[in-house]
């Protein structure tokens, strides 16, 4: 499928205490946990459901690729070490020549009209980013050589000054710019996704929390 689009959905194993931290400390981490496993199986679902592309869920710990909880019928690769600029370094890499764009898993307003935008901006551009309320990004996306550059280096991560830092790396570069979204990061966010899955008729995931060693296939 070489040059066919690439979709990656970054995801973290849905372990209590161990995702949405942040989150965690205003709304305690069994509900943190289940609102970022909800959240993030909702979205890998409908974006997955999207013939224009492929999908893949890109995932951490490297030790969780084969446990349970993740959607079923939906390819799988490690994301490997380092921090998140080499791990979506890596990404970025590992499906040329086509075009690549990179999500997080949290991101509860994000639809499939989003990433066709971000695919349709890399006809003209070689970067396209989605930004984030808080100065992060939300998506990347890149083609061709523009895979090659070092856009991570110095980027302080988890800081308002994130897409700044990675916009001053692709300086020269053509860059497109879609609409900004947030994250499911403080309990103000939580509160309007949860009414968004009010109005929708979503069901909330109670399922088990995930402890402990994953369970094999």
């Amino acid at each position: 499928m070489a040059g066919f689009p690439t979709l990656i959905i970054m995801v973290k194993a849905p372990r209590i205490g161990a995702v949405k931290t942040r989150l965690a400390r205003e709304v305690g981490m069994a509900e943190a946990w289940r609102a970022y496993r909800t959240a993030s199986t909702n979205l890998a679902r409908r974006l997955a459901a999207d013939a224009r592309w492929r999908t893949m869920l890109a995932v951490t710990p490297d030790e969780a690729l084969d446990a349970a909880f993740w959607p079923r019928g939906l390819a799988r690769i490690a994301q490997g070490p380092g921090d998140l600029g080499a791990r979506m370094q890596r990404l970025l890499q590992r499906f040329a020549p086509g075009p690549t764009v990179i999500v997080g898993s949290d991101i509860p307003a994000l639809l499939p009209a989003h990433v066709a935008a971000a695919f349709r901006a890399l006809h003209r551009a070689g970067l396209v980013f989605g930004p984030a309320a808080d100065g992060g990004y939300w998506l990347i996306g890149a083609r061709g050589l523009v895979r090659a550059r070092r856009l991570f280096e110095k980027v302080r991560w988890s800081s308002p000054h994130a897409l700044q830092d990675t916009l001053e790396n692709a300086r020269g570069l053509k860059v497109t710019l879609l609409a900004e979204l947030e994250d499911l990061d403080d309990a103000a966010a939580y509160r309007r996704w949860r009414g968004r899955l009010g109005r929708l008729h979503v069901s909330f995931d109670r399922g088990r929390a995930e402890r402990g060693t994953p369970r094999r296939r």
